[in-house]
């Protein structure tokens, strides 16, 4: 991190309220734990999964969509702070071509916390692909930071989970 982030950046505490568990019902887990290696061993970026049961994914951030997989699998959101977020909907599931998925936003639209983003079909995803685990990644991470997050069982727009360290 640069001198002049340091000295004029935003608080520890409004990066780290910036950053919301983007579902109602499941549970925050380590990247680690993605069944596949390019996101386990962060080659995409540091990042965390979930577990869910409902299906329905939130913007973890306040942002702007920037692109929408035809697949609808995986979306990008460039956040207020100017962080670059994957959020990607399961493993394998591009082959899918789209089924499983509904999406209520579009490209180039604002979107703030907790705003609703998708809905998966988890059952049929589970049956028809790899894993059903969202799994978000911070792609501009600076040298040296990381995703800190407190694993467990989720609430809706519960903030303090979720922090961005280093």
């Amino acid at each position: 991190m640069s001198f002049f982030k340091k000295l004029f950046g935003g608080k520890k505490e409004e990066q780290t309220k910036e950053i919301i568990a983007p579902v109602t019902n499941g549970e925050l887990l380590e990247i680690s734990e993605v069944p596949d290696e390019v996101f386990s061993s962060k080659m995409m970026g540091d990042g965390f999964s979930m577990k869910v049961t409902d299906g329905e994914i939130f913007s973890p951030v306040d942002g702007k969509i920037v692109t929408i997989f035809p697949t609808k699998h995986a979306l990008t959101i460039l956040s207020s702070h100017n962080r670059e977020i994957l959020i990607h909907l399961g493993v394998d599931t591009v082959n899918l071509k789209g089924e499983g998925f509904e999406c209520f936003v579009s490209e180039g639209q604002e979107v703030k916390v907790g705003d609703k983003l998708v809905k998966m079909d988890v059952d049929f995803i589970n049956e028809n692909a790899k894993s059903s685990m969202p799994i978000v990644v911070f792609t501009n991470l600076e040298e040296g930071q990381s995703v800190k997050i407190t694993k467990g069982d989720a609430k809706p727009k519960e903030e303090g989970r979720i922090e961005i360290v280093g």
